[in-house]
Parts: structure tokens; sequence; C-alpha cells
């Protein structure tokens, strides 16, 4: 069995690379915002952070992962628990990256309007795959 998590965000700070036990890892952090109403009709919107460590031979993307730029992000999720300052339990989701696709926003808007999708997110994962499925 095998679960995959895909993530369309931001990268919230400039990536990191670095060497351990003598391999290349990228970390950097995707935001996941969605926007809805509550229960009163009032506009909200969440953000999701997800943590991505990316072990790759292959580092010559590092340059471009930088705060404010769009990517596609899927590999296998992993879920960390820590211990906060104040002594509570927290838990982050990470992704252990298998590939990552920078992406051009302006690009993806105008497959959007062609594609003629009501759903914004469905359209940004119908752009990815490269075709206009309704």
């Amino acid at each position: 069995a095998m679960i995959k998590l895909q993530v369309i965000g931001h990268l919230g700070k400039d990536c990191t690379t670095n060497v351990v036990s003598g391999k290349n890892v990228i970390n950097f952090s995707v935001a996941h915002s969605e926007k809805f109403k509550d229960s009163m009709g009032n506009q909200k919107e969440k953000t999701t952070w997800v943590e991505c460590a990316y072990w790759t031979e292959r580092t010559a993307i590092a340059p471009y992962l930088k705060k404010g730029q769009l990517v596609f992000a899927e590999g296998s999720p992993e879920v960390r628990t820590y211990t906060k300052s104040d002594g509570t339990t927290a838990a982050s989701l990470t992704i252990r990256v298998q590939s990552v696709q920078l992406l051009d926003l302006h690009k993806l808007q105008k497959q959007q309007m062609i594609c003629h999708s009501k759903d914004f997110k469905s359209q940004l994962r119908i752009s990815i795959a490269g075709s206009c499925l309704s």
C-alpha cells in the first residue's frame, strides 16, 4: 500500500539545502490556503503549512525555491509530533518529496480560462496534468 500527498502552494521562505549522512536534502515549507464561508456566511481563509524534505542528488532546483514561489510537490506524508515550549504536544504535516515542480500562476490562470471549470483547485490540478477535463 502507498499513500501519496500532493500540495500546490507558495513557499513561505527560501529553501535550505543541507548534507545529512552524505546525502543532499532540500527543505522548504509550502502554504496551501483555501477560502470558505462559515455557518454565519462570513468569508474565512484557512492556511495549512506543509513542511517538505526533498532528498535528491539533483539540487539544481534549489536556487529557484524562493519565498513566494508557487510549487507543486508530491510524495509520502508523515505526521511528526513534538512538544511545544508550553509543554503541550503538537503535530506537523511533512512530505518526503519525490518530485517538485515550479509553477507559473499566470500560465495556470490562462489555462484555467480555457478549461472553463468552476473549481479553481480542480483547475490547478487539471492544468498540471496537462489536460482540460470537465
